[in-house]
């Protein structure tokens, strides 16, 4: 395998988080905060590695990328960068260890929003805007992979969207001028949030640090009550707004501007994410009004944002779900593993997929019952491959083995049951807290054990890079030549 490609564009992306080191740097300069020298060596080094990988593997003839250099680019480049992101945490002021600067890099770069700091709000400016910032890179480099990369190596059913993001569909510009749209999309959907963030009290500095989580659903917040800290504000309405603006394919966007609007209500995967949102949230809502003590306005507002920020995986709390009946919990550790559409910056299975699933149950019923028959599995009224299914079906299986071993890792390292289960899921899915007292909404994942953190972080990188990425590089027949 030629590895001068992917070095190379490693290189680049390192170089790139290094240069974007200056934005804390400078936040801490204008708070007057020491951690800016200890961001300002850090700055030096990673640019100076990535320009070393840059130059070293740069070459006048185009590259060719095979489908096991896209494997490999995507593992090492997210590996990379979670090392490289660790560093400021595990030389700032905090007093880290590199266990714990790991997992919070992982946990951002992956918009897990998983966390092991405690007092976030005394803690350095600098920090927390990178913590944001990771996440917001996450953010764009998830969507990217999405468009560019799954479709490519056929990855869980993303092959289903190689179309949708082909250079020969008339709807789309070029490659190139894609993700550029898409680029200039994020950013305005960031700038918009951020204006909402701040105009409905936010300071700021929390907007801007809550625009870029909120956009990237990943979750990190500057409080250590989360949301929670607004309390009395919208800001949980604009998060819900603004999650779920996220948690659509950013290419619908990309044809709306391009003249086809009704694409955005159209499509089957928006609809069923949508309608599996309401229905979650009209349950949920009714059963608090008939146990607890609230209005149905209250309860609809509390639930609507609790509901949209763990199905996304976006990790935000305003209140301790915890405290709620059995059945809540069993709900909302189920909402784990659902996860937004497509395309866009959410995590877990994915609602596509269960769509595909449910499609197949169909049509196997079918054919038991018609043995004569033709029947086609389609997806948002197309008829689709037989490939598809399999990789689907192939994925979850994965998945939920892959949950299933974590979790009983977990409870090896004496984890009590409802946290090793949880953390699994959290982790997996890339939703952020956990269940129980030690990692819910009101506790975080530092009294874990440094082998917790260990499996944890394997795990946040799994689910993030859709599982065979990384477990396809463990296959003897892959480095065969």
């Amino acid at each position: 395998m030629n590895f001068r490609p992917i070095l190379f564009i490693s290189g680049i992306l390192i170089s790139v988080l290094g240069v974007s080191m200056l934005i804390p740097m400078f936040t801490d300069l204008y708070f007057g905060h020491e951690d800016w020298k200890i961001f300002a060596l850090c700055i030096l080094f990673t640019v100076f590695f990535g320009g070393l990988l840059t130059m070293s593997n740069h070459s006048r003839a185009p590259f060719q990328m095979s489908v096991r250099q896209g494997f490999m680019i995507t593992a090492l480049s997210w590996l990379l960068i979670s090392l490289f992101g660790a560093i400021p945490f595990w030389f700032s002021t905090l007093d880290l260890s590199f266990t714990d600067a790991l997992f919070e890099s992982i946990s951002g770069i992956t918009t897990t929003g998983s966390t092991i700091i405690v007092g976030l709000d005394t803690a350095p400016p600098g920090i927390l805007i990178w913590r944001a910032l990771l996440q917001w890179l996450g953010g764009i480099g998830i969507i990217v992979m999405a468009l560019s990369i799954l479709p490519l190596l056929k990855v869980g059913g993303m092959q289903l969207f190689k179309t949708e993001s082909s250079e020969n569909e008339k709807a789309l510009p070029r490659a190139r001028e894609l993700a550029t749209m898409i680029c200039i999309i994020y950013l305005a959907l960031t700038f918009l949030c951020c204006m909402a963030y701040y105009s409905v009290g936010m300071e700021m500095f929390d907007a801007i640090a809550h625009a870029m989580t909120t956009i990237a659903t990943g979750g990190f917040s500057t409080r250590d009550a989360s949301l929670g800290a607004f309390s009395g504000t919208y800001a949980d309405m604009v998060a819900v707004l603004f999650i779920l603006t996220s948690a659509i394919p950013f290419v619908l966007y990309l044809k709306a501007i391009r003249g086809k609007p009704l694409l955005l209500v159209k499509d089957g995967q928006v609809r069923t994410f949508l309608g599996v949102i309401a229905i979650m949230t009209l349950f949920i809502s009714f059963h608090l009004v008939g146990t607890l003590d609230i209005s149905l306005s209250d309860s609809l507002r509390t639930t609507l944002f609790n509901v949209v920020t763990i199905i996304t995986g976006t990790g935000y709390s305003n209140a301790n779900f915890n405290a709620g009946s059995p059945l809540l919990i069993v709900l909302f550790f189920v909402m784990m593993f659902i996860g937004g559409c497509a395309g866009s910056t959410t995590c877990s299975v994915k609602i596509f997929r269960y769509q595909i699933l449910f499609s197949t149950i169909k049509h196997q019923i079918q054919k038991l019952t018609h043995p004569h028959g033709v029947f086609i599995i389609r997806y948002n009224g197309q008829a689709i491959s037989d490939d598809v299914p399999v990789s689907v079906i192939g994925f979850v299986c994965l998945y939920f083995l892959s949950f299933a071993g974590i979790a009983f890792l977990l409870l090896l390292t004496g984890l009590d049951i409802l946290t090793a289960l949880s953390g699994a899921a959290t982790s997996i899915s890339n939703v952020g807290p956990g269940l129980g007292d030690i990692i819910g909404p009101s506790g975080t994942f530092q009294p874990l054990s440094n082998a917790s953190k260990w499996i944890l972080s394997v795990g946040m990188l799994l689910g993030r890079l859709e599982l065979f990425t990384l477990f396809i590089l463990f296959s003897p027949r892959f480095w065969r030549i």
